[in-house]
């Protein structure tokens, strides 16, 4: 069955959740215009990233006012959605999240962002399971930014059984990092290489915009299991929509010919990791 999958580069209004939920709607209805049966936002799309002193002010609660507004959203569209938000819990901790939303307006996914980057470990609990979800299109992975640079966990949720991952995303840079290399075409390879190395679709939705002095870096995309690239978007506000079947036979050809992961060799890299540990104690 195929699908139309639409990723979202958001240029999220710090701080102001009415006013993103607003364009979300604005967007999702644009991309069902064009046929698409998931739209995808960004990481803490509902609020933008570096919101700092506001950040418990923030945060909701899964389900919650904002799940609530995208629920009828993705009711009036027929489509799902996908977005980060930062996730209050009765404990009072504080997780950055991502929701899935079904074309009935139910939360059916529901994801803790498990490798936390840098400062993020001050201020939100780290995530502890993995988010496999099936849908009418097959099974699909929901994935956070930094996710995506962790190959081991990725590859796992392949072996759960996902043949899309979703990954919301807001890769920045600052005039330093830029001078090393790293830039929008990096991560949007970043992203085509999980989909090449482990035969399966990858869509990849990233911010666009400057806060605080960081800027986002875009490249949003979907790619596909031979980590080409099927819809791309490079700078600036905007949507870019792919159509694509999990279970298209073309795809079952290619995995003949690309069989990395049945070529895994598990006994090496366990007998390789043991003597690591040998060596280290």
């Amino acid at each position: 069955m195929s699908l139309k999958i639409a990723v979202v580069q958001l240029d999220c209004v710090l701080g102001d959740v009415n006013a993103n939920l607003d364009k979300m709607a604005r967007f999702t209805a644009a991309g069902a215009a064009q046929g698409a049966n998931i739209v995808i936002f960004p990481e803490l799309g509902t609020t933008g990233y570096f919101v700092g002193d506001k950040l418990n002010e923030l945060a909701e609660t899964i389900p919650g006012s904002s799940t609530d507004r995208l629920g009828e959203v993705a009711r009036a569209n027929g489509a799902y959605i996908m977005t980060g938000m930062i996730e209050k819990t009765d404990g009072d901790r504080l997780f950055n999240a991502a929701v899935l939303i079904s074309p009935q307006g139910e939360v059916i996914g529901h994801y803790r962002k498990c490798h936390l980057f840098s400062a993020e470990k001050e201020f939100f609990a780290t995530g502890d399971q993995a988010e496999v979800i099936d849908t009418e299109f097959g099974r699909v992975a929901l994935t956070v930014c930094y996710d995506l640079v962790f190959p081991e966990y990725i590859r796992s949720l392949v072996l759960k059984g996902a043949r899309l991952i979703l990954n919301s995303t807001d890769w920045i840079t600052n005039p330093w990092q830029t001078s090393k290399g790293w830039g929008g075409e990096v991560v949007s390879h970043l992203a085509a290489t999980r989909a090449l190395e482990n035969t399966i679709h990858v869509a990849m939705a990233d911010r666009a915009g400057v806060e605080e002095g960081w800027k986002s870096l875009g490249h949003s995309c979907v790619c596909a299991p031979s980590g080409g690239f099927l819809a791309r978007i490079e700078e600036g506000e905007g949507m870019a929509v792919a159509e694509v079947n999990l279970d298209d036979p073309e795809w079952d050809t290619w995995r003949t010919i690309a069989t990395y992961l049945p070529d895994r060799r598990m006994d090496l890299y366990e007998k390789i990791e043991q003597e690591a540990l040998e060596a280290a104690s």
